[in-house]
């Protein structure tokens, strides 16, 4: 696998690679996300449903409006999970982490707080 710097739309930190399809388009679509340890996204929906496999390493995930390390819950190495198109969550890693994710395009990420949004970060 080819690991490139993560989308715009991610924080930095993140590599990703395209195992199948365009995110930008219609049709399914196939991507593994390398995480560094304590890598974190902030709140945030997608107006698809989201699926997610991890293929190494710790991903907690959380729901709500706000990051909070004490609501969330811990996917270990093979663990699968699935939330609905625009449902409020957030995650992070314990360690380096590697996930795959999968769902149907156009994909997109919609943080609930401008402010967190890396796509609106100052140059």
């Amino acid at each position: 696998l080819k690991w490139k710097d993560g989308p715009a739309s991610l924080p930095p930190g993140a590599k990703v690679v395209m195992l199948e399809g365009d995110l930008a388009k219609e049709g399914p679509f196939t991507l593994r996300a390398l995480l560094p340890d304590g890598y974190k996204i902030p709140p945030h929906t997608h107006p698809k449903i989201e699926h997610v496999t991890v293929i190494s390493g710790t991903f907690y995930l959380g729901m709500g409006e706000k990051f909070d390390q004490s609501a969330g819950h811990e996917m270990s190495a093979g663990a699968f999970g699935f939330w609905p198109a625009g449902m409020k969550h957030f995650a992070w890693t314990k360690g380096e982490t590697i996930i795959q994710v999968h769902g149907v395009g156009p994909w997109g990420i919609n943080y609930l707080n401008p402010a967190d949004d890396p796509r609106n970060a100052k140059k």
